[in-house]
């Protein structure tokens, strides 16, 4: 993901040349001993994770499974206790972040091309489920052109796509059916339409919800699912900076209609999407860029392109059974539940006074 800020000659620090009349503004320095600690926390985090999934793989166990008690969510402790186990999660760990460091580099890249200052990578460690929030880089000085805009946006994702495209073959094709005695893992994964072309191509004749995928297969999973939420078309997204890039006056207007279609995907499939409806109605609107050169040709025929991979990325339910209609009565049972034993405790206090 890539994200412009806006930057101006008062916020760096400005060096005057021999020549009179003629300032240069340097970029500001980077701090390369915090991009590379936050990569190899990132790394340590998702071996973690990547260690519980080979764990559940071995097992022919779902490798997101949540309601098996053997290993907890981040299963810290359990490497504590046996540091060797870390190795087992390289597989996962290793492809994802060689996806998600393609994807930024993408980007990065395409910045230097263009004379755009641009950070380096920055990976973010969570103790999640895949053990990251992702990464992003951050540009801090103006594009030239709608061209490079373009460039700049679609370069990430297309990086980040090819990995990903061959980590999912290599992965499916290494999965295991799950076996019928283990338990049914209560988070199911929504598969993208590039999972089942890849299983047809593969023949696989076990249903994807059957299988327990290979910790490769898992990391292209989480691939394409970052590659889907990029390729979103509005705000400051990957999608909305091609979005601008080829039709600036409808950006606003898509980024809302896309908001407007994320909303009945929350109700029915995924609440995620509540919570990207409200980022991308709070980035509607795109800084501005210059018209010329403006996109034509052979990069609107790469928009396409844009389109299809996110066509292939996109999961309308990244995780089943998690729809608004679903949560929501328990999250409204819950929370009776809360203020009922409220009432009762802020009772039993009055009662004893």
């Amino acid at each position: 993901m890539s994200e412009i800020t806006s930057s101006s000659p008062s916020a760096l620090e400005l060096e005057q040349p021999s020549q009179p009349g003629v300032w240069v503004i340097p970029p500001p320095r980077q701090r390369w001993w915090l991009y590379l600690l936050f990569l190899l926390l990132t790394l340590c985090s998702t071996m973690v994770v990547g260690a519980r999934m080979e764990f559940y793989f071995q097992h022919h166990q779902p490798v997101f499974s949540l309601n098996d008690d053997t290993l907890s969510l981040f299963p810290i402790s359990w490497i504590a206790a046996h540091p060797a186990n870390l190795l087992m999660g390289l597989p996962f760990s290793l492809t994802l972040m060689f996806i998600l460091f393609a994807h930024e580099m993408g980007h990065y890249l395409y910045a230097r091309h263009y004379r755009v200052f641009a950070t380096l990578p920055f990976f973010v460690p969570f103790p999640s489920l895949i053990g990251t929030l992702g990464a992003f880089i951050r540009i801090k000085s103006p594009i030239p052109s709608r061209a490079a805009l373009f460039d700049i946006g679609i370069a990430g994702p297309i990086a980040g796509f090819i990995p990903a495209c061959v980590a999912l073959v290599v992965g499916l094709s290494l999965s295991q059916p799950v076996v019928h005695s283990s338990p049914l893992s209560e988070l199911q994964l929504g598969f993208p339409l590039a999972f089942y072309l890849a299983a047809n191509l593969l023949h696989i004749s076990v249903p994807l919800s059957g299988l327990s995928l290979h910790p490769i297969a898992a990391a292209a999973w989480v691939g394409f699912f970052a590659t889907a939420l990029n390729l979103l078309p509005g705000g400051q997204l990957d999608g909305g900076h091609i979005i601008f890039s080829i039709t600036p006056k409808f950006h606003k207007w898509i980024s809302l209609l896309t908001v407007f279609a994320l909303i009945p995907l929350g109700k029915h499939m995924w609440t995620g999407w509540f919570l990207w409806a409200v980022l991308l109605a709070l980035t509607a609107r795109h800084p501005r860029v210059p018209r010329y050169p403006s996109v034509t040709g052979r990069r609107r025929a790469l928009a396409l392109c844009a389109a299809l991979m996110l066509v292939l990325s996109f999961t309308p339910a990244p995780f089943t059974h998690s729809s608004g209609l679903e949560v929501w009565p328990d999250i409204r049972d819950g929370s009776r539940q809360t203020l009922r034993d409220l009432r009762d405790g802020v009772q039993h206090l009055l009662h004893r006074k």
